[in-house]
C-alpha cells in the first residue's frame, strides 16, 4: 500500500477518534485513575486506543502496534519491523481539565524510518500530516518552520515528567532557556508542541518523552524543515525516530546553540549535585 493511502486511512481513523474524545468531554463523568500512582489516565484513553487499534487491525492485521494504553511495551526497538505508534489522547491532563491542547497521534514506522504521521487536535480543529520526503501540512495546507535565527527571539516549549522527584534537575535547563530566549511555553502535549514548531508558532521544543508522544509529530516537524535530534547520542541500534530521551527539535539555525545551552545547564546541575562549582 502506498504511503499516501496509509496516510489517508490513518487520518480518517484519527478524525473519528477525535469525535469520540469530543463526545466524551461533552458527556462528562470521566472515569479517572493513575498509572504508577502519578500518571493520569481515563476510560476515554483506553476506549480511543481500543478503537484505533481495532481499525488498524482491520486494514493492517499483520503489522505491530506500540500504543500508550494497550501495547506500551516494545521489547527491542532495534529489531522493530513495520510498526504503528499510537497515542490515543496526548494531553490527558488537559483533556480532563477542559483545556484545548489535546491530540490524537498516529505514526507509521516502516522498519527503517517514520513514513507517515498524523496529529489531530479535535478541540482546535486542526489536523497535521506528513509523508517522509513529501512535506508537511495543516488542514491540507503546506507548513514550514519559522526563520528565527537568534536565541533571544526564540519561543521554546518543553514539558515535565509526572514524577515530581524527577523535576528538580530540569530546573536549570528551564532557567537557562528563560535567561537566553524570548520565553517558554508548557502546553501539555508533546505532539502539538512539535506541530507548533512545524508551522512556526514555536521555534524549538525539548523534552524526554515516550515514542507514542512524539513519533508522528517528529516526522511532521522534520518534513516542515525543522532540525530534529537529541542532546546526547542515541543508543546503538535504536531508531532515532523512536528514541525519546533528550529530544531537541528546532528551526535549523538555533539547533546547535540551544543544544549547547541545554547541555551546559546539565553540566551545571551535575556540578551542583556533586558540590563542585
Amino acid at each position: 500500500m502506498t504511503p499516501s493511502k496509509r496516510l489517508e486511512i490513518a487520518t480518517d481513523i484519527a478524525h473519528r477518534a477525535g469525535l469520540m474524545i469530543v463526545e466524551a468531554r461533552r458527556q462528562g463523568h470521566l472515569q479517572e485513575r493513575y498509572k504508577g500512582g502519578q500518571e493520569l489516565v481515563t476510560d476515554t484513553d483506553v476506549a480511543v486506543d481500543t478503537f484505533i487499534s481495532e481499525q488498524l487491525d482491520t486494514v493492517f492485521p499483520d503489522e505491530q502496534r506500540l500504543s500508550e494504553e494497550l501495547t506500551p511495551q516494545q521489547d527491542d526497538l532495534s529489531q522493530t519491523g513495520s510498526l504503528w505508534v499510537i497515542d490515543p489522547i496526548d494531553g490527558t491532563v488537559n483533556f480532563v481539565h477542559g483545556l484545548r491542547h489535546v491530540a490524537v497521534s498516529i505514526g507509521w514506522f516502516d522498519g527503517t524510518r517514520m513514513v507517515i504521521g498524523v496529529v489531530h487536535a479535535p478541540f482546535l480543529d486542526e489536523t497535521f500530516t506528513a509523508i517522509a520526503g513529501q512535506g508537511a501540512w495543516c488542514n491540507g495546507q503546506p507548513i514550514h518552520v519559522s526563520q528565527t535565527e537568534t536565541l533571544s527571539r526564540c519561543l521554546v516549549a518543553t514539558g515535565f515528567p509526572y514524577q515530581r522527584e524527577s523535576r528538580p534537575p530540569l530546573m536549570r535547563r528551564l532557567q537557562a532557556v528563560l535567561s537566553h530566549c524570548q520565553d517558554i511555553r508548557r502546553n501539555g502535549s508533546a505532539a502539538l508542541d512539535l506541530c507548533d514548531v512545524a508551522c512556526g508558532r514555536l521555534n524549538a521544543y525539548y523534552e524526554s518523552v515516550s515514542p507514542w508522544d512524539f513519533a508522528a509529530g517528529l516526522l511532521i516537524a522534520h518534513e516542515a524543515g525543522a532540525r530534529t535530534g537529541h542532546l546526547y547520542p542515541v543508543p546503538e541500534g535504536v531508531p532515532p525516530e523512536l528514541y525519546g530521551e533528550n529530544l531537541l527539535v528546532s528551526t535549523p539555525v538555533i539547533h546547535e546553540p540551544l543544544g549547547k545551552l541545554l547541555r551546559q545547564a546539565d553540566r551545571n546541575t551535575a556540578s551542583h549535585a556533586s558540590g563542585k562549582f
